[in-house]
């Protein structure tokens, strides 16, 4: 299964964990979505595996770019398995996260934008042979107590964290406009800033943030507002003394993680993923983010990189 090396661990472990192997492509700089042109190259040197999926990620809740996946799965019999983990009601064109492949996953974990109270997640898919088959893996691979058909797990979503998701359901489209309104207020404020060089992903000191591109098709939910900043871990540290919460999604690819080393990747084969796994940096974003709030997050950022 072809998928991105820059994403949760969830994302490789869940291929090894069904007896797959992964192979792991490199992102495209302007978004950190796998790249459909590394994908290709990928697809055409698979001659000697059985090529079974492609499972682009939705990064921080901008689709990647389904027109070109939807053909690569076509021209070469391969599924498409979306990992639509923070991307809850984002869209590509006309539909929706979760709607482009033969099946999608969503989590709910209490950072999400669609959050539970603790754990949850879910499966969607149009195929009632395939939906089958997840309910039985949920529930011990059984469809009548005590008869087990396969090996699964308990997977169950537990009735506190359906009911906390049922009354969030109905708040998450107001939710997801709230955090593109609040993006857009952090992109004029970078601009005015004098931080940021237009249509560049290379950050340096004349110019040491870079903002991530968004895809005209793609209507980006931003589960994660994650900007390239250049020396990223001083302003992490500057940050966090002014008060102003800041994370880092991901600091290690997949590929570079000790307990992958028998996929036999080294340092340097993915180079725009290790590249932006030393320049990322999330910043506050919430529905209930307040304008001065975000305006104090960029004068701090501007006052770092002014000493």
């Amino acid at each position: 299964m072809i998928t991105t090396p820059f994403s949760f661990f969830a994302t490789v472990s869940s291929v090894v964990r069904c007896g797959a192997t992964p192979i792991l492509v490199d992102i495209d700089p302007a978004t950190l979505n796998l790249d459909p042109e590394a994908t290709e190259r990928a697809l055409q040197r698979a001659r000697s595996y059985k090529l079974r999926a492609v499972m682009p990620v939705h990064l921080y809740g901008q689709c990647a770019n389904m027109d070109r996946f939807a053909r690569l799965a076509e021209q070469y019999d391969a599924s498409l398995v979306e990992d639509a983990a923070q991307a809850f009601g984002a869209k590509w064109r006309d539909k929706k996260a979760g709607a482009m492949g033969k099946a999608a996953a969503f989590s709910f974990y209490p950072t999400k934008n669609l959050s539970a109270y603790g754990d949850g997640g879910c499966v969607t898919t149009n195929d009632e042979e395939l939906a089958a088959h997840v309910r039985r893996l949920r529930n011990h691979g059984s469809r009548q107590r005590y008869y087990h058909e396969e090996i699964g797990w308990n997977s169950r979503l537990d009735a506190m964290q359906a009911a906390v998701l049922r009354v969030k359901l109905r708040h998450i489209d107001d939710w997801n406009q709230a955090r593109r309104l609040l993006a857009r207020r952090y992109q004029g404020l970078f601009i005015s800033s004098g931080l940021v060089h237009s249509g560049t992903q290379l950050v340096s000191a004349q110019a040491p943030i870079a903002l991530l591109a968004t895809m005209p098709e793609a209507y980006h939910i931003y589960h994660q507002y994650v900007v390239r900043a250049f020396r990223r871990d001083e302003l992490r540290a500057f940050l966090t003394q002014q008060g102003i919460g800041t994370e880092i999604y991901y600091p290690v690819p997949l590929h570079l993680q000790e307990c992958f080393t028998y996929l036999a990747y080294r340092a340097g084969d993915l180079p725009e993923s290790e590249r932006a796994s030393t320049e990322v940096l999330a910043l506050p974003m919430f529905p209930e983010l307040r304008e001065d709030e975000q305006q104090r997050v960029v004068a701090a950022i501007t006052e770092f990189y002014s000493r």
